[in-house]
């Protein structure tokens, strides 16, 4: 299996330590200690970063890079640390680093799969998101069902459909139900994104 190529960024002893360690790790060490540019950051599928070089790097440096796996080396409860995908607690070992990049790959993987786009917005059905650009709003897990139903579907659905797939009601249910949650679900979106033709309907049924 091919190995990771990874950024390190941290204090030299830090660096050194790792590059000693390397021909046990699962994947190749490349230091830098250059001035970063978005650049050379995109080069890499995985950038650890020690506690003590984040001061180095921007928020919106770490923000930008999605695809990239982020993790902090850390000691103690950092501020920043909201903007990494794992962390490395310190002082560590060499199977505790192994084991949390492939981990932290693991969830990065299945968080691509649960990605799907809608019109100009993602849906994150692991983080439970719909996303729009830097904004967001939370979903429930009846949203996203429904959400993924009217996106399947190539006609308009009516609401006793809604209620047999989402809520496996039957068709002669009140559908105030559905009614009251897609009032809620656009009343979300058009707060938020002011669009209020996401999810739309007509005489046959609700459609995105």
């Amino acid at each position: 299996m091919q190995k990771l190529n990874i950024l390190v960024l941290g204090p030299k002893s830090f660096l050194s330590t790792l590059t000693e360690l390397e021909t046990y790790l699962k994947f190749n060490i490349n230091i830098n200690d250059k001035k970063l540019s978005d650049e050379i950051l995109n080069k890499y599928e995985v950038i650890i970063v020690h506690q003590e070089y984040l001061n180095n790097l921007k928020d919106d440096q770490l923000k930008n890079k999605r695809q990239c796996i982020k993790i902090i080396a850390t000691g103690k409860n950092d501020k920043r640390a909201y903007l990494f995908d794992n962390q490395i607690v310190l002082p560590t070992t060499i199977n505790e680093i192994n084991n949390v990049i492939e981990i932290t790959q693991s969830k990065k993987k299945f968080h691509k799969s649960s990605a799907i786009s809608i019109k100009d917005y993602l849906l994150d059905k692991n983080e439970k998101k719909l996303i729009k650009k830097k904004d967001f709003i939370i979903l429930t897990e009846k949203e996203i069902h429904l959400l993924e139903i009217l996106l399947n579907s190539k006609e308009p659905i009516s609401k006793n459909e809604i209620l047999a797939n989402v809520w496996n009601y039957s068709s002669d249910t009140d559908t105030h139900t559905v009614e009251t949650h897609i009032y809620r679900l656009r009343k979300k979106i058009n707060e938020k994104f002011s669009d209020d033709n996401f999810l739309l309907n007509n005489k046959k049924g609700y459609y995105l």
